[in-house]
């Protein structure tokens, strides 16, 4: 290749095409991992304010996320201000303008894996070299911190982190995190930590924040999995107040603002008392959900071996059938109308990712269907 060159390719990104192919096309949808949505009607009965749609201007907004929506949003992180706030359209423009900062200088990236694919497949995309960091589904899908170490002796300039993770469901413990931080310290590099399930526990403990951990930190998050509301399109970046301000520019290129009507709701769904009712609805349905499956689950003598998650409506799960996770998955979508996310998509072969934030019926109803497609493969 000639010096100076640039090796840019295209790396599908398997799951999202996966789902955005399929998820408007079957009777069931078992592939998300939020819970599910909220209309806006619901939003504003949730709501201590009222809000009339007919008065916003349809014109461009603030660009960086209006002021009221960037004060909500630093209230729950100790330390900002609005100025260490960038919103953006949906987690992933937040996780790709990290990314582009990030990647920069020929970059090394350390992945902890299984993730969800976007920044790897960014990275492969641009011809970054990426070390994996495997977390270890024997240790409760805790992170190999050997990997990470050696990862960053090597060179990686910074680690992702999906937290609690997708698609395993599991936050990582204190003490992994605490590592990681001490880590990332002592090599000088940042952490890029997708904080998007937090909020959306099963257990009483809310899953702690990376940022303050140390001063090379950038955190995104969204409106879409423990809020229910991924039909705003309505993320955000936390992060240094000089470094936010430089990423704020690079979405000039991108989409260059949040929509109004977007800015306009998530005020309403950050104000403090909405933002407590949103929560205690998204972690009814996942413990209430999570339930139904476990219950689901003890019935299958034994097909399935899971580690019930964490956080999120989502349960990876490894089956005991010799089918391929792809090839199960297009049975399901193809003869059941049943989407699901194959293991394939991250990597690992005889796992599939389901989701049950879904009506208590209609989960039980895809489960049905999930399990008629294994008999129907297993003989």
């Amino acid at each position: 290749m000639p010096a100076g060159s640039i090796d840019v390719r295209y790396t599908p990104f398997r799951m999202e095409r996966w789902q955005s192919t399929h998820e408007h096309r079957v009777e069931i949808n078992l592939s998300e991992s939020g819970v599910h949505p909220l209309t806006v009607g619901e939003l504003v009965e949730l709501s201590d304010r009222d809000i009339d749609l007919d008065t916003v201007l349809l014109g461009y907004g603030q660009s960086n996320g209006s002021d009221e929506l960037r004060s909500l949003i630093s209230g729950q992180y100790p330390g900002t201000s609005d100025a260490s706030i960038l919103v953006t359209v949906g987690g992933a423009e937040a996780n790709f303008t990290c990314f582009w900062h990030l990647f920069e200088k020929d970059a090394k990236a350390a992945i902890v894996l299984p993730t969800y694919g976007q920044v790897p497949g960014l990275l492969e995309s641009f011809g970054s070299r990426l070390s994996p960091v495997q977390l270890v589904e024997a240790e409760g899908w805790q992170p190999d911190l050997k990997a990470l170490e050696a990862a960053l002796v090597d060179g990686a300039r910074f680690v992702l982190i999906t937290n609690p993770n997708n698609p395993t469901g599991a936050a990582l413990t204190r003490s992994s995190m605490d590592a990681i931080a001490e880590l990332t310290e002592r090599h000088e590099a940042w952490i890029l930590s997708d904080e998007v399930y937090a909020g959306a526990e099963a257990g009483p403990e809310r899953t702690p924040s990376f940022w303050g951990c140390h001063d090379r930190v950038l955190v995104t998050n969204s409106l879409s999995k423990a809020y229910g509301l991924p039909g705003l399109r309505l993320g955000w970046i936390v992060g240094p107040d000089a470094l936010i301000s430089e990423l704020w520019g690079r979405t000039d290129y991108t989409t260059i603002c949040p929509a109004s009507v977007s800015d306009s709701l998530a005020c309403l769904a950050l104000e403090p008392d909405t933002r407590a009712r949103i929560g205690e609805r998204t972690r009814g349905i996942v413990r209430a959900n999570l339930s139904v499956l476990k219950d689901w689950m003890d019935q299958q003598g034994g097909r399935f071996r899971y580690r019930a998650p964490d956080a999120g409506a989502i349960c990876y799960t490894r089956y005991d059938a010799e089918v391929n996770s792809t090839d199960f998955a297009e049975k399901l979508r193809s003869e059941k109308s049943v989407l699901v996310v194959p293991g394939d998509h991250f990597g690992m072969d005889h796992y599939l990712r389901l989701g049950f934030g879904n009506p208590e019926d209609e989960l039980l109803e895809g489960l049905g269907r999930v399990r008629e497609a294994f008999d129907e493969v297993t003989g």
